[in-house]
């Protein structure tokens, strides 16, 4: 569960240095080149470069106009860009079909998820409304509805940091389970390396997943159960997971250790839990003691699942949640 290949993610290209602002500049960020550069092989794209706009190029902003949102350059509303945003992703879309993630460039109105800028050329004396997406990161969930997105500003926040990432290694582990050919027994032994990970984002999907695996032996079309299963999957993991579910989770897993240890290591186990739920220690603690004790008492079963080692340690994502 601890070897991990290099996975090809999409991202800004300005943010690993390449200097396609409008400006000539770049806005490089040190944890996307430095820290997840030693995991991931990086597709960097500029929309508004392969767009055809140039550098330099005059700024451009998104406008609302008759209910539709328009990029135009900022001092000039009669240059607009919307088209070629717009469709940019049909000419790179073979090489974007390849990423299992996506890290775009916060408040760009080619790239931006979400928060953009939308001005109103009506309305000169209002700010304008933060409600818009950037052309291309629309684009792009359009035509990729499952792939893993995130800004690089949200990466600071630890939750969704490691949210993100997580997604990322599921999707890349689902994409080489189709490369080697969908069958009943590899859903099933997928859904179930995937058990406990998906209990911590919601256990309602959970249940609904188990039940769809269910049928994966009887099921005449097992390509259109397997893209249901992956698309409730990714939806489920996107969620958020609190202490609560997490710490739900790791006493379902020191159920399995409890004939092998004594009283005094169930107990420390226990109150090493319950810290965690109250946010007095992150949560790698009690994952790390949970994994100490299945190495001395192994359970096949537990072995195999991706909550103990959903991503590598050295990220140390789990640091910090």
């Amino acid at each position: 569960m601890c070897d991990f290949q290099r996975i090809k993610v999409g991202v800004s290209a300005c943010l690993i240095g390449q200097e396609v602002r409008y400006d000539g500049s770049h806005k490089r960020d040190g944890y996307i080149t430095g820290t997840l550069g030693q995991y991931f092989d990086f597709l960097p794209l500029c929309p508004e470069v392969g767009a055809g706009l140039g550098i330099p190029r005059p700024t451009i902003r998104l406008i609302r106009r008759d209910s539709q949102i328009r990029a135009v350059n900022v001092k000039d509303a009669s240059v607009d860009h919307t088209q070629a945003l717009a469709h940019y992703l049909d000419k790179v879309v073979a090489q974007v079909s390849e990423v299992c993630g996506y890290i775009l460039k916060k408040s760009s109105p080619s790239c931006g998820m979400e928060r953009v800028k939308v001005y109103d050329p009506l309305k000169p004396n209002l700010p304008p409304e933060r409600d818009g997406v950037g052309l291309f990161a629309q684009a792009l969930r359009a035509r990729f509805p499952l792939l893993p997105m995130e800004e690089e500003g949200r990466l600071c926040d630890p939750v969704l940091r490691e949210n993100f990432i997580g997604r990322v290694f599921v999707y890349h582990r689902w994409r080489d389970l189709l490369a080697t050919g969908l069958t009943p027994a590899s859903l099933v032994d997928f859904h179930a390396d995937h058990k406990y990970m998906l209990m911590a984002h919601d256990q309602d999907i959970a249940r609904q997943l188990g039940q769809k695996v269910a049928q994966a032996g009887a099921v005449t079309d097992l390509a259109a159960l397997g893209e249901e299963y992956i698309i409730l999957l990714m939806a489920a993991l996107s969620k958020r997971v609190t202490r609560g579910r997490h710490a739900n989770v790791l006493m379902h897993l020191m159920g399995y250790l409890k004939p092998h240890i004594d009283a005094l290591d169930r107990e420390e186990l226990l109150d090493t839990i319950h810290q965690y739920r109250q946010g007095y220690v992150p949560l790698v603690v009690p994952v790390t003691l949970l994994k100490h004790h299945f190495r001395r008492h192994p359970q096949p079963y537990i072995g195999r699942q991706h909550y103990l080692s959903p991503h590598p340690g050295e990220l140390m994502l789990r640091n910090q949640l």
